[in-house]
C-alpha cells in the first residue's frame, strides 16, 4: 500500500463515532426539550414572557458564544481531554438545572448547561477529522454527525414529554447525566488524543467581544418585542452593535484569529453557512411556536404533543439521509436550493392553522418543512469545510458549528418575541372581558400559558371567552411568524440558485483554462 493512500476507517472509528454522536444528539435535544416543558414551568416556577424566552435560549447562545473558544481550546490542551471534561460539566450542570428553585437559578444553570455544551461540540467534529481520514468516508462520518445534531433537536420535545408525563419539570434536565457516564467509560477506549502543537493562542478579548456582542443584542430585542421601545433596550442594542464591530476589526488584524472572518470572501463558504444558520432558526422557530399551540391552543398532554412530533423526526431523518446520495450525482448547493423551496408549502399550511385545525394540518405542514430543510443541512457542513483552504478547514468547521447553535436560539428568540408582541397586542386590557381583575387580567396578557391558568379559575362563560380570546392571539402571532420563515426560506433558495450558477459558470472556465482551476473551491 502506498503511504500517500488515504487511511481507511475500521470498526474501531466506526464504533467511535457512534460514541460522538451521543454528545451531539444531546446538545440538539438541550436545544428543544424545554419547549414542551415551557407551559409546565410557566405554571410552576411563575416567570414573565421575557424570563421564560431567557431560560428556554439562553443554553444556546451560550453555546454560540463560547465554540470558537472552545475549539481553541481543545487544540492546544487536546481534543479528548476536553471533551471528557465537558462531559463531566455538562453532568453537573444539568443536576444543578434539574434542583432549581426559582428563576434566576434556573436562568443561571442554563447558561453554565452552555458553557458546558460549547466544549462537546467542536471536540466531537474535530476528533471526526482525525478519524476519517479517507474523503467519502469522512464525508458520511460528518453527514451523520450532523443528523444526530438534528434528530437530538426534533426528538427532545418527544423525550421531554415522556419525562414531563410522569417526573417533574426538572426531570428534563437529567438526560445529561448518562450521556456523560458513557462518555468518561467509552471515550478513552475508542477516541484518539490530538493537540495541534501549532495552535494559535487563545485570545481572551476576543472571547470577551464575542459575549459581550451577542447577549446586548438578544436582550434589546427581546424587551423591545415584549414592552415595545424605550431607553435600555435600545442602548442595549447600540452597544451589542458596537462591540461587534470591534470584534470583526480585531479578528481582521490578528494573526491567529478566533474567527477566520476572511473565509468569507467564498461565495460558496458564506452562502452555504447562511443556509445552515438560517435553516436552523426557521426549523426551531417554527417547532418552538407549533409545541405551546399543541399543548395550550388544542389542549393535548406532553406526552401526546411529543408523539405528534414524530413524523416530522421520521421526515427529517428521510430527507437528511437522501440528501448526500442525491449530491453524489449533482451539485450538492441545488439539493441545498430545492431543500429550502421544498419546505415552504409546509409553511402555507401552518400560517393556515387556527384554534379548530386540529394537529393534523399543523403536523403535515411541519413534516414537509423538515423533509426540505433537513435535506439541505445535511449537506451543509460539507460545502463549509470543502470550501475552504485545507489550512483553514478547523476554522471553517468551528464557525459553522457557531452559526448552528446561532441560528437555533435566534429562531426560539425571534419567533418568540413576535409571538409575544403579537399577543400583548391582541390582549391588551381594552380586549379582554369584562369582570376580570387587574391582577388577573396582568397575568393574562403576559402569556398563553397564564392566560389558561387564569381561565381555570374563573366562572366557566368568562374562562371561555378569556381562553378563546388567549388562543387567537397566540395563532396569529404563529401566522406571522411563519410568513416571516417563508420569506427566510425563499431568499436562501435564491441565494443558493445564484451560488449555482455562478459555480457552474467558475467550473465551465476553470475547464477551459487549467491555469483556473485552483481558483475555484471544490463543494462537492
Amino acid at each position: 500500500m502506498r503511504a500517500d493512500l488515504p487511511v481507511r476507517a475500521g470498526r474501531r472509528e466506526w464504533t467511535g463515532l457512534a460514541v460522538l454522536a451521543l454528545p451531539t444528539m444531546l446538545i440538539g435535544l438541550d436545544m428543544t426539550v424545554l419547549h414542551l416543558a415551557a407551559p409546565r414551568l410557566s405554571e410552576r416556577l411563575h416567570p414573565s414572557g421575557t424570563e421564560l424566552l431567557w431560560i428556554v435560549d439562553i443554553y444556546g447562545f451560550m453555546v454560540a458564544g463560547f465554540l470558537a473558544t472552545m475549539g481553541t481550546l481543545g487544540d492546544r490542551v487536546g481534543r479528548r481531554r476536553l471533551l471528557l471534561t465537558g462531559a463531566v460539566a455538562f453532568a453537573a450542570a444539568s443536576l444543578l438545572a434539574a434542583c432549581s428553585t426559582g428563576v434566576g437559578m434556573l436562568i443561571a444553570a442554563r447558561a453554565l448547561l452552555g458553557v458546558a455544551g460549547a466544549t462537546l461540540m467542536p471536540s466531537t467534529l474535530s476528533l471526526i477529522s482525525n478519524m476519517f481520514r479517507d474523503p467519502g468516508q469522512r464525508r458520511l462520518a460528518v453527514a451523520v454527525w450532523m443528523t444526530n445534531f438534528s434528530i437530538g433537536g426534533m426528538v427532545g420535545p418527544l423525550i421531554g414529554g415522556v419525562f414531563l408525563e410522569h417526573f417533574w419539570y426538572g426531570s428534563v434536565f437529567l438526560l445529561g447525566v448518562p450521556v456523560g457516564v458513557v462518555l468518561l467509560i467509552a471515550g478513552p477506549l475508542l477516541l484518539p488524543e490530538y493537540r495541534d502543537p501549532e495552535a494559535g493562542r487563545l485570545d481572551p478579548i476576543s472571547v470577551a467581544l464575542s459575549i459581550a456582542t451577542v447577549l446586548p443584542v438578544v436582550y434589546g430585542f427581546k424587551e423591545i418585542a415584549q414592552h415595545g421601545p424605550g431607553t435600555l433596550p435600545l442602548l442595549s442594542l447600540a452597544a451589542g452593535l458596537c462591540l461587534g464591530a470591534v470584534f470583526v476589526r480585531r479578528q481582521l488584524r490578528l494573526t491567529d484569529p478566533m474567527l477566520d472572518l476572511r473565509l468569507f470572501a467564498r461565495p460558496a463558504f458564506g452562502v452555504s453557512l447562511g443556509g445552515l444558520t438560517l435553516g436552523l432558526f426557521a426549523v426551531t422557530g417554527t417547532q418552538f411556536l407549533l409545541l405551546q399551540y399543541f399543548q395550550l391552543v388544542l389542549g393535548l398532554s406532553p406526552l401526546a404533543t411529543g408523539l405528534w412530533t414524530l413524523p416530522a423526526v421520521a421526515a427529517g431523518v428521510v430527507g437528511a439521509l437522501l440528501a448526500p446520495l442525491a449530491a453524489g450525482r449533482t451539485n450538492p448547493v441545488g439539493i441545498m436550493a430545492g431543500g429550502f423551496l421544498l419546505a415552504v408549502p409546509g409553511l402555507v399550511l401552518l400560517a393556515d392553522t387556527d384554534t379548530k385545525s386540529g394537529p393534523a394540518l399543523a403536523v403535515i405542514g411541519f413534516a414537509v418543512m423538515s423533509f426540505g430543510v433537513q435535506a439541505a443541512l445535511a449537506l451543509t457542513n460539507d460545502v463549509i469545510i470543502s470550501s475552504a483552504p485545507p489550512e483553514r478547514a478547523g476554522n471553517a468547521s468551528g464557525i459553522g458549528e457557531t452559526g448552528a447553535n446561532l441560528g437555533e436560539a435566534l429562531g426560539v428568540a425571534v419567533a418568540g418575541s413576535i409571538a409575544a408582541a403579537m399577543y400583548r397586542a391582541k390582549l391588551d386590557g381594552g380586549s379582554l372581558p369584562k369582570g376580570i381583575g387587574s391582577d388577573p387580567a396582568g397575568a393574562a396578557g403576559a402569556t398563553l400559558g397564564g392566560a389558561t391558568e387564569v381561565a381555570g379559575r374563573l366562572p366557566g362563560r368568562l374562562g371561555g371567552e378569556l381562553l378563546a380570546l388567549a388562543r387567537t392571539a397566540f395563532t396569529d402571532g404563529m401566522h406571522v411568524a411563519a410568513l416571516l420563515n417563508i420569506g427566510v426560506l425563499v431568499a436562501l433558495t435564491v441565494a443558493h440558485l445564484t451560488l449555482l450558477r455562478r459555480d457552474t459558470a467558475q467550473r465551465s472556465s476553470a475547464e477551459l483554462d487549467p491555469d483556473l482551476q485552483e481558483a475555484v473551491p471544490d463543494s462537492r
